[in-house]
């Protein structure tokens, strides 16, 4: 599907150039989704930042998803330092960093948003998942939300059973395979650009997305119902290669570190945004029937995937185990805070 081999080998040769010299005057920012994006929002602002911070020193280029490639090659290219940064979400990256797929586990974050951005941006699971980044040639940056998850499909869902043989499109992280059988549906992975002639040709009954997703790629057209859930927030990671981020000058490295630390908030308030304004669009667009399910509701699939996260726990070995304990307890620890204050 991606026929890109000569601008991928020419990318491949200005990045391994750029790093040998330790500074790259064009850094290149691969994302896993289209213009107009959330992840296009952030890596626009971020361009944005650095550029000024550098006076000009230094020119960011954005490229969007199928640019480059899937998901999975884009990874590789980071890794490879092709290129210098980009997006990597744990829905394809728990396959080669296991310990990541502890942001695709359901109903872990808080319903409260507030809750989640204090944790994401000081928990100290986030070091320890740094450990596993490294591993990989990869720098941790920053781990970023893109909203709830939303479920549509072909048929109302307020049950487990109603999800019994659903065939669901999912990413390809053997957590969310599981979190989705443990509902007993069928999880069938399907790379994001065929998502919506699987919908329309009923390869598939349903997926999954923020709702900024959803109405971009178009799903909602071919599909009867959206339900609202909150089991899940779409998280995917900033990277960098990890030998371009440590060769840079100590000076850019703080100049990197001090914009995705500044951008968190930037990021959750963008987010929030885009997923209010789209769905807005779709009510505006389609007669597709939203709902939002109840807490007894929620209670019944959150009680169905607890078994999960054995499962997890199975795959991510110690650390992983330390990363959703630390993270289980930070999330406690901030809404008892919110709630006491």
């Amino acid at each position: 599907m991606f026929k890109k081999a000569g601008l991928i080998a020419a990318i491949a040769t200005a990045g391994a150039m750029s790093t040998s010299v330790a500074q790259a005057e064009t850094w290149r920012f691969a994302l896993e989704e289209v213009d107009g994006s959330v992840q296009d929002a952030y890596a626009e602002e971020f361009k944005k930042r650095i550029e000024e911070k550098s006076n000009g020193d230094i020119t960011v280029e954005i490229y969007p998803y199928g640019t480059l490639g899937t998901s999975s090659q884009l990874t590789e290219l980071v890794q490879q330092d092709a290129i210098q940064l980009a997006f990597a979400s744990p829905g394809h990256l728990a396959s080669v960093i296991p310990e990541t797929g502890v942001f695709t586990l359901h109903f872990l974050f808080s319903d409260d948003n507030e809750v989640n951005e204090q944790v994401l941006g000081s928990s100290k699971a986030i070091d320890m998942l740094q450990e596993a980044y490294h591993e990989q040639n990869l720098e941790l940056l920053g781990v970023i939300p893109e909203g709830w998850m939303v479920w549509t499909a072909d048929r109302q869902i307020q049950t487990p059973e109603d999800m019994e043989g659903f065939k669901i499109r999912t990413m390809t992280s053997p957590i969310l395979v599981e979190s989705y059988r443990a509902y007993g549906a069928n999880p069938t992975p399907m790379p994001y650009s065929e998502v919506y002639s699987g919908l329309q040709l009923e390869q598939i009954d349903g997926q999954v997305n923020p709702i900024f997703a959803i109405e971009e790629m178009s799903f909602y057209e071919v599909q009867d119902y959206m339900i609202q859930a909150k089991q899940a927030q779409f998280i995917t990671t900033l990277v960098a290669a990890q030998d371009f981020y440590s060769n840079l000058p100590e000076e850019q490295r703080q100049m990197v570190d001090e914009v995705t630390d500044n951008m968190r908030s930037y990021i959750f308030e963008k987010q929030a945004q885009f997923n209010e304004e789209r769905l807005n669009t779709i009510k505006e667009n389609s007669d597709i029937q939203v709902s939002t399910l109840t807490d007894e509701q929620r209670n019944a699939f959150r009680e169905k995937s607890m078994s999960v996260r054995d499962t997890f726990i199975e795959q991510a070995g110690d650390r992983g185990k330390q990363i959703l304990e630390t993270l289980q307890q930070d999330i406690e620890a901030a809404e008892k805070q919110k709630s006491g204050s």
